[in-house]
C-alpha cells in the first residue's frame, strides 16, 4: 500500500516515513528539494512540489491507501537564537499560516481530481487550537480559542475538510510539544541545562503538553490502520505536567541543576508574542485515542526523558 506524505522531511514525518517504509508501505514523500541521497531498491521515494499547485506529484495520489498532512514553517524557529530573538512580524504570521493551509487546499484539489481516491487523510494540527483560558483538563471538545495560533489551527484543520465529503475517512491529529533528543525543540529546551543554567520559565506553573515522538509515529500509524480513526485526536501523553515538572525531569535526565529562573517580562521582551509558546500552556488530554485503547510507550515525562537521555 501506498502512503503519500507531505512534510515528511520533517522531524515527525521523518520518523514517520522510515516507520512505514520498515513496515513494507511505499512511501512516497512530497518535498520542495530532495535529497538525492535515496537509492534503487528505497521504499521511500521523494517526489517534488511546490505545496501551492496541482502538478506531476498528484498522480501519487491517485490510488494510493493514505495522505499525511504535515507541512508547515516552524512556529518557534530552528535554532536557539531564531526561538529567542525571531519575532512573529506581520509577514512571519502571513508564512505560518500559508505553508499550513494552501497545502491543505491543494492536496484536497488532487485527492478531488483522482480516479481511486485515498481511504483515509491526516490533518496534522496542533493543541494550540483550544487556546490559553482553558482550565481543568482539556479534551478533543473544548472549544477553539481566540489567540493568533488557535486562528491558525482553525484554517490548518478547516483546508482539508472537503476531502470528508469525498468518502475520504479523516483524522486531525492536535499534537503537543514532539520529544526526539537530536531533532526538534527538545535539544534547545535542553541547552540551558547542559550549560548549568536550566531553570524555571516564567511562573512555572504553565502546563507543557508533551509527547515522545516514537508514540506520535506510532499513533499517526494506529488512527491510519484503524476505521475508527476519524475525527479531533489529542496526541499528547496521559501525564499533565507544568513547565517545572518538565524542567526538572530534564535536568534529572542530564544530571544537571533546576536552578535559574527566567522572569516572564524577560521572555516577553525577548521573544513578543511568540513568548506565549513557553509561557502559556493547558492541560491537554488524549481522551479519543485512550477510548480506543491506544497503548503509550512512555505515558511520563520521566519515563520518555530518561531513555531519551540514557
Amino acid at each position: 500500500m501506498r502512503i503519500v506524505v507531505a512534510g515528511g522531511t520533517g522531524l515527525i514525518g521523518r520518523a514517520l516515513t522510515e516507520e512505514m517504509a520498515a513496515a513494507g508501505w511505499e512511501v512516497v514523500v512530497l518535498t520542495r528539494t530532495t535529497s538525492g541521497a535515496q537509492s534503487p531498491d528505497s521504499e521511500i521515494r521523494e517526489v517534488l512540489w511546490d505545496g501551492r499547485n496541482l502538478g506531476d506529484w498528484a498522480a501519487e495520489v491517485d490510488g494510493a491507501h493514505a495522505v499525511v498532512n504535515l507541512a508547515g514553517v516552524s512556529l518557534a524557529g530552528d535554532s536557539l537564537l531564531s526561538i529567542l530573538f525571531g519575532r512573529w512580524t506581520d509577514a512571519k504570521k502571513r508564512a505560518i499560516c500559508a505553508s499550513r493551509v494552501v497545502t491543505g487546499e491543494v492536496l484536497t484539489q488532487a485527492i478531488r481530481r483522482a480516479t481511486r481516491r485515498p481511504t483515509v487523510f491526516i490533518q496534522a494540527s496542533g493543541v494550540n487550537f483550544y487556546g490559553v483560558e482553558p482550565e481543568g483538563p482539556v479534551s478533543e471538545t473544548q472549544p477553539a480559542g481566540q489567540d493568533f495560533l488557535a486562528s491558525v489551527c482553525l484554517d490548518w484543520e478547516a483546508s482539508s475538510q472537503p476531502v470528508e465529503s469525498l468518502a475520504v475517512r479523516r483524522a486531525v491529529i492536535r499534537s503537543g510539544v514532539v520529544l526526539s533528543a537530536q531533532r526538534g525543540i527538545l535539544p534547545m529546551m535542553a541547552l540551558p541545562f547542559r550549560l548549568l543554567i536550566g531553570g524555571r520559565l516564567g511562573s512555572g506553573r504553565q502546563w507543557v503538553p508533551w509527547i515522545d515522538l516514537r508514540d506520535e509515529v506510532a499513533a499517526i500509524r494506529f488512527l491510519i490502520e484503524r476505521p475508527e480513526g476519524a475525527g479531533v485526536f489529542n496526541l499528547v501523553a496521559p501525564e499533565a505536567v507544568s513547565s517545572d515538572d518538565f524542567g526538572r525531569a530534564v535536568g534529572r535526565a542530564l544530571r544537571r541543576p533546576f536552578w535559574f529562573p527566567t522572569p516572564a517580562f524577560l521572555l516577553r521582551l525577548m521573544m513578543g508574542e511568540k513568548s506565549t509558546l513557553v509561557l502559556d500552556g493547558c492541560q491537554i488530554v488524549p481522551q479519543r485515542l485512550q477510548d480506543l485503547e491506544f497503548a503509550f510507550r512512555f505515558p511520563t515525562a520521566e519515563q520518555a526523558l530518561a531513555d531519551l537521555y540514557r
